[in-house]
Parts: C-alpha cells; sequence; structure tokens
C-alpha cells in the first residue's frame, strides 16, 4: 500500500510539472507572436567647415500596423539645409521640405487589396506653398516570391495646390500610377525602388526613391538612398526636378 501511494504522489507531482510546463511554454509562445506594429525612425546629419558652415539634417519615420485584412501606414518626413558665413555669421536656408502621408490598405486575399493614400508635401523653395493630394484605388502583388516582390497601384484621385504668393489654392482630378519593388538581395541587404506619378491636365507629379539598405545588427542598418522628385509645371524662378542623395542610419522597432 506505502508503494502505491508513492506511486501516486510521484504521478501527480509529475503531471503538475508537466501541465506548468506546458502553461509556461504556451505563455513564451504567445509572446513570441509577431506585433502588429513594426516601425523605423531614420536619421541623416551632416556638417561641413571652411569659409561658411553647411548643415544637413534628414529625418524619417514609418509606423506600419497590419493584421489579416488590414495595413495601415503612416509617414512623415522632413528635409533641412543651411549655410552660415563665417564672416558675417550670417546663415542662408537653402533647402526645407516636410511631407505626411497617411495609407489604408484592405486585402482581398494575398495579391489583391483597394487602397487609401493621403498626401501633403510643404517645400519651401519649390514655388508652391504646398500640395495636397487624396487617391483611392486597387493594388495587385503581380511578383511574389522568397526573395523578391513587385506590387502595382492605379486609382482616381483629386489634389489641391496653392502656388507661392496666390490669393486661392487650386484643385483638380489626378490618376494615380505607383509600383514598389522589394528585392532581398542577402540575408542582411534590400534593394527597394518606389515610383509614383500622379497624372493631371495641370500638373503631374512623379517621384522615385531608390534604397539599397544593409543590416548592421538585428535592429539597426545603413541606408543609401536617390530620391527624385519632378513638377511638370513650376512657377516662374523654380526648377522641376528636385534629387536628394542619403546615407542615414535606420532603426527599426515593434
Amino acid at each position: 500500500m506505502k508503494s502505491i501511494k508513492i506511486v501516486i504522489a510521484a504521478t501527480l507531482a509529475a503531471s503538475t510539472f508537466i501541465a506548468s510546463s506546458m502553461a509556461m511554454a504556451a505563455e513564451e509562445k504567445e509572446k513570441e507572436k509577431k506585433s502588429p506594429w513594426t516601425s523605423t525612425a531614420e536619421l541623416g546629419y551632416v556638417v561641413t567647415s571652411g569659409n561658411s558652415e553647411t548643415s544637413t539634417i534628414n529625418a524619417k519615420i514609418d509606423a506600419t500596423h497590419e493584421k489579416e485584412s488590414w495595413r495601415h501606414n503612416v509617414h512623415a518626413e522632413s528635409f533641412a539645409s543651411s549655410t552660415t558665413d563665417k564672416t558675417t555669421n550670417i546663415e542662408t536656408r537653402s533647402a526645407e521640405r516636410y511631407q505626411l502621408s497617411g495609407k489604408s490598405d484592405y486585402k482581398f486575399n494575398e495579391t489583391d487589396y483597394a487602397f487609401a493614400l493621403l498626401n501633403y508635401d510643404k517645400d519651401r523653395f519649390s514655388g508652391y506653398q504646398y500640395q495636397a493630394s487624396v487617391s483611392l484605388g486597387y493594388g495587385r502583388r503581380l511578383l511574389n516570391e522568397k526573395d523578391m516582390t513587385f506590387d502595382a497601384e492605379v486609382g482616381p484621385g483629386m489634389r489641391t495646390i496653392k502656388v507661392d504668393g496666390a490669393q486661392d489654392s487650386e484643385s483638380e482630378g489626378l490618376l494615380r500610377l505607383a509600383i514598389k519593388y522589394v528585392w532581398k538581395v542577402s540575408d542582411n541587404s534590400t534593394f527597394t525602388e518606389d515610383l509614383s506619378s500622379d497624372f493631371a491636365s495641370d500638373l503631374t507629379v512623379t517621384k522615385s526613391i531608390t534604397a539599397l539598405t544593409a543590416n548592421i545588427n538585428s535592429s539597426l542598418a545603413m541606408k543609401l538612398s536617390l530620391t527624385t522628385k519632378n513638377n511638370s509645371v513650376v512657377p516662374a524662378g523654380s526648377k522641376k526636378t528636385d534629387t536628394e542623395t542619403a546615407v542615414t542610419l535606420v532603426y527599426s522597432f515593434q
């Protein structure tokens, strides 16, 4: 009888231990579930000195929330460059621009989705006080390989612009075409191309962002990018095309 009691006690103890271990494992598995949030913060800063001192700062932040059917993204960026004359100590601002955008995708399946996009641009030296647009449309993943994806979007929209010195703003309809190409070159490097055009009768805006990102560790990366933006029509004294070449640090977090 005593031996039976010992066996029963040992069995109960083992059962309790196994149940406790399974509960802990389940809890750890729950914690390891991927967060629906992915975010990146990007920063570049350059200072040159001599007869004049030039400083340039480039900052961006992206936040994406994605679940089964919905994907939401918020993007904000700023760029500023100024030169200070060492003799007169006068600072001259040569570039200053800001962008804020929000995008929501509703996924019908793994390849097809509908999107809504809001975008606001303010470039002090573009000849426009601001450019704001909203567009709706259809997107499709045309290529979905392990190391490569290619998405395309098309849809109508509206744009409102205000020219420097103008009393009123102007609005017009547009057609948006956009592609996004992602190539995972290796385990630690990724090449991306984002190209979009908002076509309208008075003003067509085309923007290209080409980038190569190399991971330093799991959360920090170095990024080399070339951004080109073209306005088909600009006020007198402004250039149609702006380009920006940048080397930045990117911090990823959830």
